[in-house]
């Protein structure tokens, strides 16, 4: 470690060249050599334990100084305080008091070396060591708040990636499940509707595995940029009606506004919201299911209903919770719920998103 070894170069230049003060010292010797190399050479396993470090670099620091070596300021001392404040949680509120007793420890090897009160070792140490103390503790605050927030992006973007698996996953098993038991069933009496049944569930399947491979490979991106590109939007609605269509639930789908480009996070919140509703309707439903998108002057409304019977209702489980959560994130709402027979799903989305 090269600040090791500078520290090393600058206290045998002090010991060499007489300190800081004036004065009758020893002069540069072995057992100088090796006390210069014990306060700073320490510095090279700070990592291991800096407090240790800390401990070791200051007792010989003040060696020098009872032994009347012109060690001049705690060169290696300062620097392993530093590490150790910058690395160590609450290094404050534990271990003040020892850091106080090694200050006076080297203060009073000072007075000791130069036989007379050390006023200005007191000043310059607590000024000197507080401010490094300080230093440390606000360099350990702020790598803790970087590493807070590159957890909560972490779990953010794992959340995302949960919903995204949920609602891909889950809207290509029903219509699978669907399509074939309508293959099995038609298979001899309508040769031609089972094999669109099989060509659907084909087209879903290659789908979904598509979007899942993407998944993935968000999982395993190394540039940190963790987005899934080309996620379906809006203009893939039909498609997905119509797949819902042949899996045997009728779908009425109107659109209001002058449709225009969305955000991209916009969009695919719109779709995904969409997706998770008519699985759902696929599922519980019973009739005909209403589907309106409406395009505000600054919102985008999502509407989807259709009736359920009394044991049929959709509980409040991944689904409907990943539908509010996106949402959410976008500063929109979504509500849930059966009122009178039918089941409901109510999203406002803004248009414009950053």
């Amino acid at each position: 470690m090269l600040i090791a070894f500078a520290a090393l170069a600058a206290q045998l230049g002090l010991l060499a060249h007489g300190g800081l003060n004036s004065g009758s010292y020893h002069e540069l010797d072995v057992r100088g050599g090796l006390l210069a190399a014990l306060a700073t050479l320490p510095l090279l396993v700070w990592r291991r334990s800096p407090f240790a470090v800390f401990v070791v670099t200051t007792l010989a620091s003040a060696t020098l100084n009872l032994l009347d070596y012109p060690s001049g300021p705690p060169v290696g001392a300062t620097i392993a305080l530093f590490l150790f404040a910058a690395t160590s949680a609450g290094a404050k509120r534990r271990t003040i008091a020892v850091v106080g007793a090694l200050l006076a420890a080297h203060i009073a090897s000072v007075g000791i070396g130069e036989r007379t009160f050390p006023t200005s070792a007191i000043v310059f140490g607590v000024l000197a060591w507080t401010v490094t103390l300080f230093a440390g503790d606000r360099v350990r605050l702020r790598g803790e708040r970087v590493e807070r927030g590159r957890r909560l992006a972490a779990a953010e973007e794992r959340t995302r990636i949960a919903r995204d698996l949920h609602d891909s996953v889950g809207h290509a098993i029903n219509v699978i499940l669907v399509q074939a038991g309508a293959a099995r069933l038609l298979r001899e009496r309508d040769p031609e509707r089972s094999q669109a049944a099989l060509e659907t569930i084909e087209d879903v399947a290659r789908q979904t595995v598509g979007e899942i491979e993407a998944l993935v490979r968000t999982l395993r991106d190394d540039d940190g940029n963790g987005r899934v590109e080309a996620q379906p939007g809006l203009t893939a609605l039909d498609t997905l009606v119509a797949q819902h269509r042949l899996a045997g639930l009728a779908i009425d789908v109107v659109r209001e506004g002058d449709g225009r480009p969305l955000a991209a996070t916009t969009d695919q919140a719109a779709y995904r919201i969409l997706q998770e509703a008519l699985t759902n309707a696929a599922r519980h439903g019973a009739g005909r299911t209403e589907v309106k998108v409406r395009y505000g002057k600054e919102e985008l409304e999502l509407t989807v209903r259709n009736p359920v019977g009394p044991d049929s209702t959709p509980k409040n489980g991944h689904g409907l919770i990943g539908m509010r959560e996106r949402a959410q994130l976008l500063g929109g709402s979504l509500s849930a719920a059966a009122v009178g027979g039918e089941f409901a799903v109510d999203a406002v989305l803004p248009i414009e998103h950053e």
